[in-house]
């Protein structure tokens, strides 16, 4: 490079950098910029480098230009600094988050949602909290009693329906009540709840028909149902809440629950994309550990006997006569410990996606779900494999 192009080059960055440090002095360290220019000398050629920001910062002095690491020379002031201001933006997203939450939708009163699973546990409560709310519910039970039920506790407004989501028969009657009372307004929202957990074992100790009869309910009733319903929905625009389960994230040894509710979740991703180009918002909620009828002690202990009894007396010999009994105690203790009796963390949040302007795409209802099973989902294989046989029972004649 010629002298004189070099030496007002040299003087342009100066200037430049100069004007960037805003009072520094000779350092410039161009926080907000993502290149530094630097002339570059040497005694066989001349050149300009560009070189990443984050890797290096300049000393200019006069017609010099030098570079050093960043990392030795790295004014040490500006460490706090920086930290202040990551915890500023950290703390106004979560502002900006938390404000757009608060918005609810309007016209309450004339918005249909569907919701299926009433007879107790989530569903039960969630039509309950709607029918307060002022939405116009239809609650989809399974057995008469839970109808009778929910109906004294309600208000007129709410409609009970009965409904088996394994019969496509019986789906199809709940939507043509649904449209004889909607009309042009479309269903707002449908909320799928109903779900089964037993048998719950070991995989060897199942047969195919016991994952068939829990995909028929869990999983192949929630899509017949959320296709039956999608035009409706798409005349309101309205919203389509699946309950999953945080387990869908990492599998529990009770392969049929975990495996339908990996297929949910599989599924919700799917439609939320389809579903989008037609103003349709869909939310998939996943619960922690909850204490509701799905599983309890005394029915896990039920199941699981009549599972092991069925058993051959070679399979009995290889987990151990007292395996059973050791997993009862286990599994019942851990239910009756940390299941949280506090259900209204989840139907909050069904809550919220149904009303809610802006509803999320994903909840994680309950403190194990943040703090343990989600961030559990994140380590490697090796890891969660390990925790898990800490907390099992072993097989008598277990290899480890």
């Amino acid at each position: 490079m010629p002298v004189e192009q070099s030496r007002i080059f040299s003087s342009s960055c100066s200037a430049l950098l100069k004007i960037h440090s805003a009072g520094t002095g000779l350092y410039s360290y161009g926080h907000t910029e993502h290149l530094l220019i630097l002339l570059a000398r040497s005694q066989t050629t001349h050149r300009t480098r560009i070189v990443p920001q984050p890797l290096f910062h300049c000393i200019v002095r006069h017609d010099t230009v030098q570079y050093s690491s960043l990392l030795r020379g790295f004014p040490l002031g500006t460490v706090p600094e920086m930290l202040l201001c990551l915890v500023s933006l950290i703390t106004i997203l979560f502002l900006c988050r938390w404000l757009r939450a608060r918005k609810r939708v309007s016209g309450i009163s004339n918005k249909y949602v569907f919701i299926t699973g009433c007879d107790s546990g989530f569903g039960n409560l969630l039509a309950k909290r709607l029918d307060q709310l002022g939405f116009r519910v239809f609650a989809a039970c399974f057995t008469e009693k839970g109808e009778d039920e929910l109906k004294k506790t309600t208000s007129d407004k709410l409609v009970t329906v009965h409904l088996d989501v394994t019969k496509s028969e019986s789906i199809q009657r709940a939507i043509e009540l649904v449209k004889s009372q909607v009309g042009q307004a479309g269903l707002w929202g449908l909320v799928n709840n109903a779900a089964v957990g037993t048998p719950f074992g070991p995989c060897d100790w199942l047969n195919v028909q016991e994952f068939r009869s829990m995909f028929d309910v869990n999983f192949f009733g929630l899509v017949d149902v959320t296709l039956g319903f999608v035009p409706l929905i798409k005349m309101a625009k309205g919203r389509i809440v699946n309950v999953s389960s945080v387990i869908a994230r990492i599998s529990l040894p009770a392969a049929p629950y975990c495996a339908t509710k990996s297929a949910v979740e599989s599924f919700t991703d799917s439609l939320r994309k389809n579903m989008a180009y037609f103003g349709v918002k869909v939310s998939c909620i996943e619960p922690g550990f909850f204490k509701t009828s799905i599983i309890t002690s005394e029915l896990f202990k039920s199941t699981s006997e009549q599972l092991w009894e069925r058993q051959t007396e070679e399979l009995k010999e290889e987990y151990g006569r007292d395996y059973l009994e050791k997993v009862v105690k286990n599994v019942g203790k851990q239910i009756n410990s940390y299941a949280d009796p506090d259900l209204m963390k989840v139907v909050s949040c069904m809550e919220h996606a149904v009303s809610a302007e802006h509803p999320w795409t994903r909840y994680a209802p309950g403190w194990d779900a943040k703090f343990f099973w989600i961030p559990l989902s994140y380590m490697p294989t090796v890891i969660i494999d390990y925790v898990f046989s800490q907390t099992m029972v072993r097989p008598a004649k277990s290899v480890y």
